[in-house]
């Protein structure tokens, strides 16, 4: 809550500073300060509020009013060292809640990740834990479920960047039937089947990734006003589903001083220092025979990697036959793998970059698909 937040700031006194050092105090930020870098995130203590950022689109903030059903419940059941944080504020709903969201309508979360938005509002309200229902534009838009999970793997990054502690719940979005969208129900189910395992190829044990199932149960004729987005109804099951997953994590508590014995930021922690990628792939274009592929790496550790590399397993016995911005190889297992290319090998915490290949494949094979993996290098201390 943003009293709360402003009342730390300010303390109980102001010092009296002559003007001229006060005039100074104030320049100082303004031309010494870099906006691209965030400040050091200061290690939590247990009197401070667990920050929670809901993240989306219009389900989650126009007006979003399952957040408040979720407050109250979280509330009543004794979680109240709790802050919703977010550049947004409360849009009515007709009960007292914290509505600080980050909830923008309209939004895509391709458009997010690929403007790179999250960092500053990352920055500005330094989250425990992000409560994230993104995408439903992007289905809308008929963008493909690998490129919506390409923006989701860049968040993750970027989040981790701000907190590698941060825990992370993931909804499969609920349903749409739209009267101008005929597709876009079946879009819905195609992209809720993927982020399952997506999942659980980017999670850690430091940095959870949680998925809630919001799509079963939920009916657009009865929870939705207009096929899209909740009434009343709806919002009672979204806070519903959210809540056992988001009091986990509470329950979890959140790491303290990383300085503490036993904390996640001890060296004897094996996800300390760890280097994490993960990968993932689009067909950007195919024609009879064969296709051209993307895959996207992206650096999901807390630290910058100086290397990575990536298996390729293409379905229906495609292979691969010309490859650029990485380098062609195999494994002992014969199993395709893709290396840096050297220039684009060191990659900062969140940060991503792509390599293509053209695929041969049997004429009567189907829509491209391959199962793609990534580890990577730690870089030189």
């Amino acid at each position: 809550m943003r009293s709360t937040r402003i009342s730390r700031l300010l303390g109980s006194r102001l010092p009296i500073i002559p003007f001229l050092g006060l005039l100074a105090a104030l320049l100082a930020p303004l031309t010494l300060a870099s906006p691209a870098v965030a400040a050091p995130r200061a290690a939590h203590t247990a009197a401070d509020p667990v920050r929670i950022m809901p993240l989306g689109d219009s389900i989650t903030g126009s007006p979003g009013c399952w957040r408040a059903v979720l407050w109250n419940r979280l509330q009543n059941a004794g979680h109240t060292n709790i802050d919703f944080v977010g550049a947004l504020g409360p849009q009515g709903c007709g009960v007292a809640h914290d509505g600080d969201n980050e909830g923008h309508g309209g939004e895509l979360v391709t458009n997010v990740a690929d403007q790179d938005l999250l960092p500053g509002r990352l920055a500005a309200t330094l989250p425990d834990i992000v409560v994230m229902h993104f995408g439903t534009n992007d289905v809308w838009s008929s963008i493909a479920p690998d490129r919506i999970l390409a923006a989701y793997t860049k968040l993750v990054g970027q989040m981790r960047a701000s907190n590698p502690d941060m825990r992370i719940l993931v909804a499969q979005i609920i349903p749409m039937k739209p009267s101008s969208c005929a597709a876009c129900a079946q879009r819905v189910v195609d992209f809720n089947a993927r982020i399952p395992d997506w999942a659980r190829a980017t999670s850690t044990s430091r940095s959870p990734v949680t998925v809630v199932d919001q799509w079963t149960g939920f009916g657009t004729a009865t929870d939705t006003y207009d096929g899209v987005h909740p009434n009343a109804a709806g919002d009672n099951k979204i806070a519903a589903r959210w809540y056992p997953a988001l009091s986990a994590a509470l329950d979890a508590g959140i790491p303290q001083d990383p300085e503490e014995p036993g904390d996640p930021g001890d060296p004897g922690d094996p996800d300390e220092g760890e280097p994490s990628c993960t990968a993932v792939f689009r067909a950007v274009n195919v024609w009879q025979g064969g296709y051209q592929g993307e895959v996207t790496v992206t650096n999901t550790s807390a630290s910058s990697v100086s290397g990575w590399t990536v298996t390729v397993v293409p379905a229906d016995g495609a292979r691969l036959t010309q490859v650029w911005n990485g380098s062609l190889g195999s494994a002992p297992d014969g199993t395709t793998t893709v290396a840096d290319a050297g220039w684009n090998g060191t990659l900062a915490p969140g940060a991503s970059t792509a390599f293509g290949f053209v695929a041969t494949t049997a004429s009567t094979a189907g829509t491209p698909s391959a199962a793609v993996g990534c580890t990577a290098r730690a870089a030189a201390s």
